[in-house]
């Protein structure tokens, strides 16, 4: 059941390359001269702005590895390196543990309807219920909104990016001639995304659980949701629905995350256009632009009422607000939660650009300075962008507001390492500019928000092998961002010499303005990744038996500074590639050592990160294991064992000694 044999039923739903721009790609960008460093074949550039990289092209190799060497004094890995194994568990190093929680199906609000093991829970029971393949996440302490220090009690904030539905009902999916012929099984897989709000304690042995209490929540695909930002109440936000264009239904395709500087959870909606269908002959270019075809991932649409029907964007009336023409628009943005209130209506913030969004990163808050975060567009040839307030933060005073009114900036990556910062402002006299060269017009900035894709393609940016989390590092401001991979990528250049791109590499930059709020920077490579014999760690060597890895995706840093970097392989890399199962690394940018720490199980990914102010927990998700399963056929049986369906599932890390886990 395919469209144009591109688009597969059912299918995990990345989004086809849709970028037709002459702009350049970053790998036509990358000067060689005296940054040049070859060996069997692959090029890795490293610029010298962040003074401590000579040191770690120069630094010892640790003397520890995986084998039980003593370790290099003064390491800040001090665990043996995980092997790389195809093993259906969570592996973690010696003197660790990993516990399973709240996998797919846990009680957590309403009735508290009991998980069932033959997927036979109703679309109700789902909605009380968390979601399918978790993903990005965030530990609130509850004291978050005052001091933030509390460890042993708090609320976690966690995505559900999408579902496998062979696996979601109990005989697999109801379709017929191509159209799903079930309701309840459609409502089902609706309340399966969205988000998941648990409150948790630790108990003194150690010992997380689920609290039975007011503030547990989910929002799903059909929660009611406010839009805010200069899109808001604009013509082409106007549906059946809202036809004041000021509201929406649902959040879906919830990837990476966010957390704000006053306490509340940012979530973050990727490939969601896949949801959504037209039968329109010629598209306009805010559904052509974002990959919308003639059939939908899972056909909600062909089920008859409005709540399905709004996910067929097919102009059937003469007026946009009497059909969902505009539904499209009303998603691929960043979406607010306070997870304090239970009651709250989530926000999405349309000043922050619609497109794939991987995640969304914040700079260190600043009192009495703009805010400042990132973005990525997770798609082949996308972007990266900024966005800069116009207010300023004021702490215990500032709210969401701060993400309604400001500049989004889209990232030029220069040949000499250098960066520029290119505003997508309509009253920008530059933006105007460029607009008339390319003979493209934009309303107003709510016109240009829905467009963001195209006002980046029209200002130049550069192309980017889809760029995936972002990370800031808590003492330098360095800002790091994972480009998975790129299979479309035709042209063979110097930062990374494989056309396609299937390993992937890591980015970073140092912003030259104060507080990140400036408009150019310094970027270079930190990691290529890839097998031992095409791939460069962050040294300027090779990776070795203990982190090579491929596809880099997830990426965190905790407070000591060191990096945290999860992977989503698939296909032939998990199959029979080197890298065995999709894995979560650790790197310390003071001297570039860099260790594997966990490896997931059979067909997973690992995704999704957060800890404790302590330290002392660290959290982990484990994402649609034993991928392609079906109803009778397990590929993985993680976590619950032989003869049982696989479940996305988050695990508790902790030192087995009780201590901070490094």
């Amino acid at each position: 059941m395919t469209d144009d044999t591109h688009n597969t039923m059912f299918g995990n739903g990345d989004e086809l390359p849709s970028n037709r721009s002459a702009n350049p790609h970053i790998q036509d960008l990358v000067s060689l001269g005296r940054r040049k460093v070859l060996a069997g074949g692959a090029a890795f550039g490293a610029l010298a702005f962040l003074g401590g990289i000579p040191a770690i092209a120069g630094a010892a190799e640790p003397t520890g590895t995986g084998s039980g060497l003593p370790f290099q004094r003064g390491t800040r890995l001090p665990f043996g390196a995980v092997s790389v194994t195809r093993a259906d568990t969570v592996t973690v190093p010696s003197g660790y543990s990993a516990k399973t929680f709240i996998p797919w199906g846990t009680p957590i609000c309403g009735s508290y309807p009991a998980y069932l093991e033959d997927a036979s829970n109703t679309a109700e029971q789902q909605a009380q219920q968390t979601g399918m393949h978790h993903d990005g996440m965030h530990f609130f302490p509850m004291d978050a909104k005052f001091k933030g220090r509390k460890s042993d009690h708090g609320l976690l904030a966690l995505n559900h990016e999408y579902i496998n539905a062979p696996l979601l009902h109990r005989n697999g999916p109801s379709v017929v001639n191509s159209k799903r012929v079930d309701a309840d099984e459609v409502r089902k897989e609706i309340n399966a995304h969205g988000v998941s709000i648990v409150e948790i304690r630790r108990s003194a042995r150690g010992e997380w659980a689920v609290l039975p209490t007011a503030r547990n929540r989910r929002i799903t695909g059909a929660t009611p949701m406010r839009i805010e930002g200069p899109a808001r109440g604009h013509e082409l936000m106007k549906t059946r629905y809202s036809p004041s264009g000021t509201s929406t239904r649902g959040t879906l395709n919830n990837c990476a995350n966010g957390y704000t500087p006053w306490g509340t959870y940012l979530t973050c909606e990727e490939n969601w256009a896949g949801y959504f269908a037209s039968r329109d002959t010629d598209l306009p270019r805010h559904l052509q632009r974002y990959g919308l075809r003639s059939t939908s991932r899972y056909g909600w649409e062909t089920i008859q009422g409005d709540e399905f029907q709004r996910f067929d964007a097919t102009a059937s009336a003469e007026d946009p607000r009497a059909d969902y023409r505009n539904e499209p628009n009303t998603f691929g943005w960043i979406v607010e939660i306070d997870p304090f209130d239970p009651d709250s209506t989530p926000v999405k913030h349309t000043a922050l650009g619609r497109f794939a969004h991987e995640g969304l990163v914040f700079a260190p808050a600043k009192p009495g300075w703009p805010v400042v975060c990132y973005s990525g567009d997770d798609s082949q040839n996308e972007y990266i962008y900024k966005y800069v307030s116009r207010d300023r933060y004021r702490p215990l005073r500032s709210d969401s507001r701060l993400l309604d009114e400001g500049t989004l900036y889209v990232a030029r990556f220069n040949p000499d390492g250098s960066g520029d910062w290119l505003p997508l402002d309509v009253e920008d006299a530059g933006f105007q500019q460029a607009c008339a060269a390319a003979n493209v017009e934009f309303a107003d900035q709510g016109d240009v928000m829905i467009n963001t894709r195209l006002a980046a393609d029209v200002v130049g940016a550069t192309k980017m092998d889809r760029p995936e989390w972002g990370a800031v590092h808590p003492d330098t401001g360095e800002v790091y961002f994972t480009l998975t991979n790129n299979s479309a990528r035709e042209d063979a250049e110097a930062a990374n010499p494989r056309a396609p791109n299937r390993y992937g590499h890591i980015i970073r930059w140092r912003e030259a303005g104060r507080n990140h709020i400036g408009t150019q920077f310094q970027w270079d490579l930190y990691l290529l990744a890839g097998p031992q014999s095409d791939s460069r760690d962050p040294r300027g060597g090779p990776l070795n038996e203990d982190n090579i890895l491929a596809s880099p995706d997830g990426l965190w840093f905790d407070n000591d500074g060191r990096l945290w970097i999860q992977t989503d392989m698939s296909g032939s890399q998990l199959s029979t590639g080197p890298f065995g199962n999709n894995q979560m690394l650790v790197s310390d940018p003071r001297t570039g050592e860099t260790k594997r720490f966990l490896v997931g199980p059979k067909g997973a990914e690992v995704t999704g990160i957060t800890a404790t102010p302590d330290f002392r927990t660290l959290f982990v998700n484990i994402q649609h294991p034993g991928e392609g399963s079906t109803s009778t056929d397990y590929t993985s049986v993680w976590p619950d064992g032989p003869g049982r369906r696989p479940r996305s599932a988050t695990v508790i890390i902790s030192r087995d000694d009780g201590g901070r886990v490094l």
